[in-house]
């Protein structure tokens, strides 16, 4: 069976470095930010280009945050992707502001930038660009409308480690921008983990507050602050995996572009890189006629896949407060409908990359 994702092949490449940090934790008896938090902070902070990184529990954390220390309030509007993972609107739905979707483009599964003014109200206060699968979405377009409408830009970079748009690192041409270091992301924890990277000296400020009950020194609390805090062990496994982060996605990038290769002329479309972007393929997702079909033959043939997202978020249950319905964002729904992700990891074998595409091909050929 080609798995996936496989974790666990990562960690036997660097499992004596990772056991050396965690021990090395262990005995020092601070188990809660310190030392190897703080470090991590200013070595991801350099790689993003800003100046500030505060390190949270979980990328849905460091949304919540970056929001509130924009000065989202309650009964505000922030404009975001419907075809993104719940924690972008669940972020903004935690303040009491209202997520206000706009479709995506139907190329890069970004939101479309053509479509934003449309949705901008007296209530609009920010823009939350998900950038995608790996891919940036178009930020000089929003930085134009946010800029025209006097709107705070928050990157939603939860997938995005590493990527560039310009030349210019994910999260670090907004406001801020958003990490997550769940397990299966570009870098990943051994547990949960997450990360606002900004340049902002007076938005790092309060985001470090935010994170540990508000408080401005210990048992000093100067606002309403929340349990956010990353624990040492996380921030030193992340050390050692940041170190390794270029040469993994060189070889995310290596297999995607054998992928398109392979796949060239097949009936499924590949996802495109787009100009002047450096994509990092957290996902490699195809669009096919008959998703649902295809995942199940290549289940048979020994190969698991994944869904990344089946239901927009506009459709989802969770939301039907907002009044929102099937037909609303066709573009995100028929992307919904179509899309399978394909085996993307670093430890993936161009063999069995080849294998996968073989299939692929084989399949569509029989349908």
């Amino acid at each position: 069976m080609i798995p996936f994702l496989d974790l666990r092949a990562q960690y036997a490449l660097i499992q004596q470095q990772i056991e050396s940090a965690v021990t090395n934790v262990l005995r020092s008896g601070h188990y809660v930010l310190g030392d190897e938090v703080k470090a991590f902070e200013e070595e991801f902070a350099y790689y993003c280009g800003t100046r500030h990184a505060i390190a949270v529990n979980t990328g849905t954390s460091a949304l919540h945050l970056a929001l509130i220390a924009a000065g989202i309030k309650a009964g505000d509007e922030v404009i975001t992707s419907p075809f993104t993972f719940i924690a972008s609107a669940a972020a903004i739905r935690y303040i009491g502001a209202r997520p206000v979707f706009v479709d995506i483009d139907p190329t890069t599964f970004n939101i479309d930038p053509n479509k934003i003014e449309a949705a901008i109200t007296p209530r609009t206060k920010a823009i939350l660009p998900v950038h995608l699968y790996g891919q940036m979405a178009p930020m000089n377009d929003i930085l134009i409308i946010a800029a025209r409408h006097g709107l705070a830009v928050i990157e939603d970079a939860c997938q995005a480690h590493g990527a560039e748009y310009d030349r210019q690192r994910a999260g670090s041409i907004g406001v801020s921008g958003c990490f997550s270091f769940y397990p299966g992301k570009n870098l990943g924890a051994y547990g949960e983990g997450g990360i606002v990277v900004t340049s902002n000296d007076e938005q790092a400020r309060k985001i470090r507050m935010l994170r540990d009950w508000g408080q401005e020194r210990r048992y000093h609390h100067v606002m309403e602050g929340y349990n956010y805090r990353m624990d040492a062990i996380q921030g030193a496994i992340l050390r050692v995996k940041l170190r390794q982060l270029e040469e993994w996605t060189e070889a995310r990038r290596a297999r995607a572009r054998l992928y398109t290769k392979l796949l060239a002329g097949s009936d499924v479309i590949t996802p495109a890189e787009m100009e002047g972007n450096r994509h990092v393929w957290h996902v490699f997702a195809v669009r096919s006629t008959d998703r649902d079909g295809l995942r199940a033959r290549l289940l048979h043939e020994g190969i698991e896949t994944g869904l990344h997202y089946p239901v927009p978020v506009h459709l989802q249950p969770a939301y039907a407060d907002l009044g929102q319905q099937r037909g609303d964002f066709p573009e995100a729904e028929a992307a919904a409908d179509s899309v399978l992700s394909l085996p993307l990891y670093p430890e993936l074998s161009e063999r069995d990359v080849a294998y996968i595409a073989d299939a692929v091909r084989q399949d569509v050929y029989a349908a």
